[in-house]
């Protein structure tokens, strides 16, 4: 389970002829999941219409039994795979969870009344970078930052972290708040390790480029940073999946709004309204821990 729910293997069958209950135990998990729950899942099985209805209400695909002939048992899983390609339409490039996902899972940890963290990631300089590299590099670059995300989330937190794709170079992954500085910190010294390497030797080298910002001067680009913007429910009483959405954006405005790869995290709480001369330092205590 801990490789499937990590990886993302392109099909799974579940032999429950000998342990029934511990196959349907495993496809459940790895359908609940948001990451491998598109991944094509076969359920072997004893004949009988129970055997069959049970399968199919654990999330599986397909469902072969003993009676099954064998000429259909490859057609129908060619089948299945198919099916499965066919359906993935949001996110092809990461296959990570969308917008109502996010938002589904975000009421779910709402109502569970644990301490949790929902991270907004953004990259910085991703525009310019698209401009001079082409759309398909940046896809790539998206596709490294989705992967990232996924397994140094699923890595440190296993089946306590979501991640998700919100659109473009916009992710938003959800945490165990104590487990902030650990996940937030690999992710940006992995992602500072691996952005340099995007570009050419000679960009890589000089540490920047040359291009058109969004207003159309030409100035120095940097090379690409990562950006988190945290908020937590520990001091907060969250509502709503909308207000949630709003602080992260916040937060992950001020981060973008400071040099290279940082996260910051809102120690705003209800009890005060923050004086506008004192919201630049929001996060910076974290902010110097994670450094």
């Amino acid at each position: 389970m801990s490789f499937a729910l990590r990886s993302r293997p392109g099909v799974v069958i579940f032999d429950a002829r000998t342990a029934a209950p511990e196959s349907l135990s495993a496809l459940k998990r790895l359908k609940a999941d948001s990451y491998t729950a598109v991944v094509p899942c076969a359920f072997m099985s004893d004949d009988g219409a129970d055997a069959m209805a049970a399968g199919f209400d654990a999330g599986a695909d397909e469902v072969i039994t003993k009676s099954t002939p064998d000429e259909s048992v490859v057609p129908r899983l060619d089948a299945m795979i198919r099916r499965s390609e066919r359906d993935l339409s949001v996110h092809p490039s990461t296959r990570l969870a969308g917008a109502a996902a996010i938002e589904l899972e975000i009421g779910k940890r709402l109502g569970t009344g644990e301490a949790f963290a929902v991270c907004y990631a953004d990259l910085d300089h991703f525009k310019e970078f698209n401009d001079r590299y082409s759309y398909n590099h940046g896809d790539r670059v998206i596709r490294i930052l989705a992967k990232l995300l996924h397994d140094v989330v699923k890595g440190l937190c296993g089946e306590r972290g979501f991640i998700g794709h919100i659109g473009g170079d916009d992710f938003i992954f959800i945490i165990p708040y104590n487990m902030i500085p650990e996940v937030c910190g690999e992710i940006i010294a992995t992602f500072d390790i691996l952005a340099p390497y995007q570009y050419s030797e000679q960009d890589r080298k000089a540490g920047y480029f040359f291009g058109k910002d969004r207003r159309g001067h030409l100035d120095r680009v940097p090379l690409m940073t990562l950006s988190i913007g945290v908020v937590t429910n520990l001091k907060r009483n969250l509502t709503s999946a909308a207000l949630v959405s709003q602080l992260a954006t916040e937060m992950k405005t001020y981060a973008k709004s400071l040099p290279g790869s940082v996260y910051t995290v809102d120690r705003r709480n209800d009890d005060r309204i923050t004086p506008p001369e004192q919201r630049p330092v929001i996060g910076a205590t974290l902010l110097t821990e994670s450094q």
